[in-house]
């Protein structure tokens, strides 16, 4: 007598019959389908039908099993997507703020500046005006102090003419035979020479 097990294998080589199929059957009625298979072909052909379908249908689960399984990864890979451009909109939305209070910290900075600017520019020309202011008395007090050394020059020139014919004119006094005249004119003399 025949195993369950060895009947299930006839089963699968000769008529195609899968044994986890053939698995929830008994050993009695594993003989039986052998039986009924072999003395009609009629059920034969029933069961090749069946066997043709199942396999027909199991085609088409794996096919669509592949298919469920590619849409699940495309799904997963989409998902993972969609969360990380979320994060990327969080992030250049948080950046954006930033550089928006970046922007207006920038502008209230060159505001400052160009007042700083406008009033160092006031400043510069009030410093140029009294430059100019003091350029020009620089240049009066020169052309007076030009003056003033000349005019010095001209009043040593006539003191010098003045003691020399003073001299001049003592000596001639001098040759005068009265001590007294004298004596007066040299005190005269040597107070006017210093």
């Amino acid at each position: 007598m025949s195993s369950k097990r060895q009947l299930q294998t006839i089963l699968k080589e000769r008529y195609g019959i899968n044994k986890n199929i053939s698995q929830s059957l008994s050993l009695d009625d594993c003989e039986s389908l052998l039986s009924l298979l072999r003395h009609q072909p009629s059920a034969e052909k029933l069961v090749e039908a069946f066997v043709e379908k199942n396999s027909e249908l199991s085609q088409n689960n794996r096919y669509y099993g592949q298919r469920r399984s590619q849409a699940e990864k495309r799904f997963e890979q989409l998902q993972a997507e969609y969360e990380q451009l979320e994060q990327s909109i969080a992030d250049l939305e948080k950046a954006n703020g930033a550089l928006g209070d970046r922007k207006k910290l920038l502008a209230d900075e060159r505001r400052a500046l160009e007042s700083e600017i406008n009033t160092l520019t006031a400043e510069n020309q009030s410093l140029s005006m009294k430059v100019q202011t003091l350029t020009t008395h620089n240049d009066e007090l020169v052309e007076a102090n030009d003056q003033l050394k000349r005019d010095n020059k001209d009043l040593k020139n006539i003191v010098d003419q003045i003691r020399l014919r003073l001299a001049r004119d003592t000596k001639m006094l001098l040759d005068y035979e009265d001590s007294e005249i004298r004596k007066a004119l040299i005190r005269l003399f040597r107070w006017t020479l210093g």
